[in-house]
């Protein structure tokens, strides 16, 4: 499944870092940057997640609410987020079902070994719940300023 432009996005509920739960639709009202990284403490996903983290006050004076997804447990998300200081919850997909629904659990490949893994993706909900903007394979550098001009374009 992929999740297209123009469309509502899939709801889920899942556990968060912290030990609690979140649902996507409860959050309505204001804009979500929903981003899917493959884990934890690796170069590229600490860049992004620290790339969000230094934006934090932009994303704040746009009312937006930022989120990370990937297949990382909770007591993973919690080191990491901590190791890093990050303002924003981390969602623990561990059995991969958000990623199915958002279409980011896709065939990749290193040095000709083919093998599942998390698309770098990013979905721009709007406050009525519909995508506004969808990234896929996330080139990390420059990506949050492409980001937050696509927020202020909404």
């Amino acid at each position: 499944m992929s999740v297209e432009e123009g469309k509502k996005a899939p709801d889920f509920t899942a556990p968060v870092d912290g030990g609690g739960k979140l649902k996507l639709s409860e959050l309505r009202g204001k804009p979500v940057v929903l981003y899917f990284y493959p884990k934890d403490d690796t170069p590229g996903c600490t860049t992004e997640a620290c790339g969000f983290r230094d934006a934090t006050p932009d994303f704040k004076k746009l009312k937006t609410t930022v989120i990370g997804v990937s297949k990382d447990s909770v007591a993973r998300h919690d080191k990491f987020k901590a190791k890093y200081k990050l303002p924003f919850t981390l969602v623990s997909d561990e059995d991969g079902k958000i990623c199915e629904k958002y279409g980011t659990w896709i065939e990749k490949s290193l040095y000709g070994r083919k093998y599942m893994g998390i698309d770098r993706a990013t979905f721009l909900i709007d406050k009525t719940g519909t995508v506004r903007k969808v990234w896929h394979k996330v080139k990390v550098a420059g990506h949050v300023d492409e980001v937050k001009a696509a927020l202020q374009a909404l």
